[in-house]
């Protein structure tokens, strides 16, 4: 990746030198290369803030910050690397560091308090929130005030950001799985199964969102499998989920078959299973 965006940069200058032509002032040729520098790194951070490497996005950003460090985008890309390498700490340092900037925004808020969350401070987290005004209505804003109601018990208010957040967004599957498995530790199961059913419906190849459906159907005794799209694979660690959930309720001689479809059916050696089954017969 260095080395591509090294080409990228390099390619650039020569094609704004071409521009300026022989008659160009040195002064026209700075900032036509500038300009090119801002274009590619702009590039480059987009790159790392995606489908970089997140350990490089953060050493990247570090160093543009230390280059830069009145830029407040190279602090916005920093805190987000950070938290995509799972540093929730280190983040929260730079984030409040941007809210108390004159440029810091409502989003760079909701930022801090997914970092707090992130970091499992859910009081410092609930008080961002509070700070945010109620006319900054976002998916990740709703998102996150519902997994703080969820935290508090909260369940109507849970119940009501849930559903607007579900509404903010044309992807969402991950707040209706989310949104499920609270009515999961509810044990309000039926109300989970028709969420992860719906959650699904958007994100046919979501695993998570299978296995709770599993989860919250075993809850209920329906030992058998729902009709969703599923690989071998991942119908026999379907089984497997079933399997625990039916021994856990006393269901014993259920989850033992169970678990030998699951055996059966993985088309490699599923070494978990077997190992509850010989457990099981032991």
């Amino acid at each position: 990746m260095r080395h591509h965006a090294s080409l990228a940069l390099s390619m650039g200058a020569i094609l704004a030198l071409s521009a300026c032509g022989n008659g160009a002032t040195d002064a026209e040729v700075q900032r036509a290369m500038a300009d090119v520098n801002v274009i590619d790194e702009s590039n480059l951070s987009d790159i790392m803030l995606t489908v970089g490497d997140p350990d490089e996005a953060v050493s990247y950003f570090t160093r543009a910050v230390n280059d830069n460090p009145d830029r407040i985008d190279l602090k916005r890309g920093l805190a987000k690397s950070l938290l995509r390498a799972g540093k929730p700490t280190e983040a929260i340092a730079v984030l409040t560091s941007i809210t108390q900037s004159p440029e810091g925004g409502p989003d760079d808020k909701v930022n801090l308090a997914d970092a707090y969350i992130r970091a499992n401070d859910w009081d410092r987290a609930a008080a961002t929130l509070n700070e945010i005004p109620p006319t900054h209505e976002t998916f990740d804003r709703y998102r996150l005030e519902a997994m703080v109601a969820d935290s508090q018990q909260n369940w109507s208010k849970a119940d009501s950001f849930y559903e607007i957040a579900a509404g903010l967004t044309t992807k969402p599957a991950g707040v209706l799985n989310n949104w499920g498995f609270s009515k999961l530790t509810r044990q309000d199961y039926a109300g989970a199964e028709k969420l992860f059913v719906q959650a699904l419906t958007y994100d046919p190849a979501m695993f998570t969102a299978k296995n709770n459906l599993v989860l919250a159907r075993g809850a209920q005794r329906k030992y058998d499998l729902p009709v969703v799209e599923m690989s071998q694979t991942e119908k026999a660690e379907l089984l497997y989920t079933m399997a625990l959930t039916a021994i856990k309720q006393g269901d014993v001689s259920v989850g033992k078959a169970l678990l030998g479809q699951a055996v059966e059916t993985h088309p490699q050696h599923f070494e978990a299973a077997v190992r509850s089954l010989e457990a099981l017969e032991a």
